[in-house]
């Protein structure tokens, strides 16, 4: 078993652990192709990556219905990795929490399912998860976001931790989860050192090859070296992180504000007793005031009051308030602080802390940590549930990759009219080093039937409860489009072992 380092590793090979998971699910691809009667050698067994985009509960839904039926047409056993952004994320973390979780699916399916219609995490829960995060160092806005609005959509507090999946989840893709260094993507520069991926087992800058074991992501570092230790983060925290696109979003406030209101202020809430009134109804009032309290600091008017008010329903945490004001989200210890590495920018070296966010403000498909040299990935499944242009995606990744000169298919043929009503299976087929990747739109024209914006409505990013019928009505649009596309997912994983073989002769 794997048991990591508490030294920072600055190199682009894969960890032995991932090593370790590639050459066991080697074995298991190569069976599954043979069921579908593709015949290769274990060294020609294709590299196959499936991408959960953002997109809210919609994308959480979705994905869990792709994934199963992948998992009826006896495909899902031909996939390396699954990798997430955003609300792909929150199904993610569901699955790997149960161990080996594609051996058991429809249990898992149904158990997730069942949890968003009749889930609910009380108020007194949040309150006092939310003074336990209190304690870490770096307490931020992320924190806060993960406990009250996360927990409330996820309908759990999952304080699982991703060390805990390690050797669990021995038969299932490899999972990476996504999320991108705040400061560089505001510095409007090079995106080379921006793209952030977190596994269980090794977590850090993917294309700079700067990375420390996951279990001591959030300790602080100096130089290379562990000097403090912080606790593991937990799922909740890393829901939470995958999912703040609100970091990005400041001039928004008065809108989320607003919504914020509407979330938190259900008219039944029940209390436990009357000894606990209190605790929850403070709990209740935590995000409104916080938000009031950045709309002061933000108008420039004094924030005393509000200041006073925070400091009162969370006692003797006023200097974590004040750190709030800041808007500051996902602040995490730096381990890279001090260090010298060449291909990271100095800004990130110089830093005792950065801010991680939702990977979506930049690249709604985490496109980037499957596109690692290392991961010779020669096939991706983009399955994208997001909001708007269904093909903005996987133009943003082909034009990102250009400037960064990472291989990549060219992107052509997308028209208004294919915008506007998209089909279920696109291929952008790859040559050289550059993978294929395959595109399905959630909603579509064939499973949708021409209603393609009553559907999107239906399922809005912004719904915030779905109910059996609900969660029932949005698998079945992602069960066809993996039922209807069987044949051409068969067919494409067979082209990219051919162009593999060819490309061995040609070595």
């Amino acid at each position: 078993m794997y048991l990591g380092s508490s030294k920072v590793r600055i190199g682009h090979s894969l960890n032995e652990a991932e090593r370790q998971h590639v050459i066991r699910r080697r074995k298991t691809v190569l069976q599954c192709l043979q069921k579908h009667n593709i015949h290769c050698s274990l060294d020609e067994v294709p590299n196959i990556a499936v991408l959960g985009s953002g997109g809210g509960l919609r994308a959480m839904v979705a994905l869990l219905g792709s994934l199963s039926e992948l998992k009826d047409q006896e495909l899902l056993d031909c996939i390396m990795y699954l990798s997430g952004v955003s609300g792909s994320t929150w199904c993610m973390t569901s699955l790997y929490k149960e161990a080996d979780w594609s051996t058991k699916l429809d249990t898992v399916k149904n158990n997730i399912v069942q949890r968003l219609a009749n889930g609910k995490v009380n108020w007194l829960d949040k309150y006092y998860k939310l003074k336990k995060y209190l304690e870490h160092d770096n307490f931020s806005l992320t924190d806060v976001w993960a406990v009250l609005l996360v927990s409330y959509l996820v309908k759990e507090i999952d304080e699982n931790t991703l060390t805990k999946q390690r050797g669990k989840c021995t038969n299932d893709p490899y999972p990476i989860y996504t999320v991108i260094d705040k400061q560089r993507k505001q510095s409007n520069s090079c995106f080379s050192d921006v793209w952030f991926e977190i596994t269980p087992d090794e977590s850090g800058y993917s294309l700079s090859g700067a990375f420390v074991d996951s279990s001591c992501l959030g300790s602080q570092f100096e130089n290379g070296k562990k000097i403090t230790d912080q606790p593991e983060m937990d799922m909740l925290y890393l829901q939470g992180l995958c999912g703040s696109a609100i970091a990005d979003l400041e001039e928004d406030l008065k809108i989320i504000f607003q919504e914020i209101i509407h979330f938190f202020f259900p008219t039944n809430t029940q209390e436990r007793n009357a000894s606990q009134a209190l605790d929850v109804q403070k709990g209740r009032q935590v995000l409104p005031t916080l938000v009031e309290l950045n709309l002061c600091v933000l108008r420039q008017e004094d924030p005393t009051v509000k200041l006073k008010a925070m400091d009162d329903l969370l006692r003797d945490t006023a200097e974590c308030i004040t750190k709030l004001l800041t808007w500051t989200w996902g602040t995490t210890y730096n381990f890279l602080y001090n260090m010298k590495v060449e291909e990271v920018d100095p800004s990130v070296l110089h830093s005792k802390t950065r801010e991680y966010e939702d990977s979506g403000v930049l690249l709604n498909s985490p496109y980037f940590s499957v596109l690692r040299k290392e991961r010779d990935i020669d096939l991706i499944i983009s399955l994208d549930f997001s909001t708007g242009d269904p093909f903005q995606t996987v133009e943003d990744a082909a034009k990102m990759c250009e400037e960064l000169h990472i291989p990549f298919p060219k992107v052509t043929n997308i028209d208004d009219a294919t915008r506007e009503a998209p089909q279920d299976f696109y291929v952008f087929e790859g040559s050289g080093e550059a993978p294929t990747v395959i595109h399905i739109p959630l909603f579509n024209v064939v499973n949708c039937n021409g209603d393609i914006k009553e559907w999107e409505e239906r399922y809005s990013w912004r719904k915030r409860e779905y109910s059996l019928d609900d969660s029932t009505g949005l698998m079945e649009k992602a069960y066809s489009n993996i039922t209807n596309n069987k044949g051409n997912l068969i067919k494409e994983i067979k082209h990219v072992i051919e162009r593999k073989k060819s490309l061995d002769k040609l070595d």
